[in-house]
């Protein structure tokens, strides 16, 4: 009974989300949500989310790794002002940025195979393409 009520606080704290924006960026995706805490203030978590795959074809397990930041109101200005700087270090350091090409697993890549002196191609697909999201 005790682990079902833990499951079930758990769940609740995930569903407390107000708003929220998912941001696609290479092999992860970074999550901000806007929470509400005990008191009805509003805060703002930050998670990066990688997916990880481990072993190879039936074999192969995925899993997410992880990891958040909680950002409280009061600490917005202050976290926006330092992210503001180091972003225009970097741009000073090395320009600006180059538009990232849309990842695509190595294991997803399409494999064309010529078959004898035929024109014609043959894809190959693997275990992964079914996870895609």
């Amino acid at each position: 009974m005790e682990v079902e009520k833990k499951k079930f606080e758990i769940e609740k704290k995930e569903s407390d989300i107000i708003y929220s924006q998912a941001i696609k960026a290479g092999k992860r995706i970074y999550y901000l949500d806007v929470k509400k805490s005990r008191n009805d203030d509003l805060y703002l978590a930050i998670t990066e989310s990688k997916k990880k795959v481990t072993g190879y074809d039936e074999n192969a397990q995925i899993t997410y790794e992880k990891h958040k930041i909680f950002l409280y109101k009061e600490d917005f200005d202050k976290f926006v002002e330092g992210l503001e700087d180091v972003i225009e270090f970097i741009k000073r350091e090395q320009g600006e940025p180059t538009p990232r090409a849309e990842y695509v697993p190595q294991a997803e890549i399409e494999t064309e195979v010529e078959m004898d002196d035929e024109e014609t191609h043959e894809t190959k697909r693997s275990f992964f393409d079914k996870f895609k999201f």
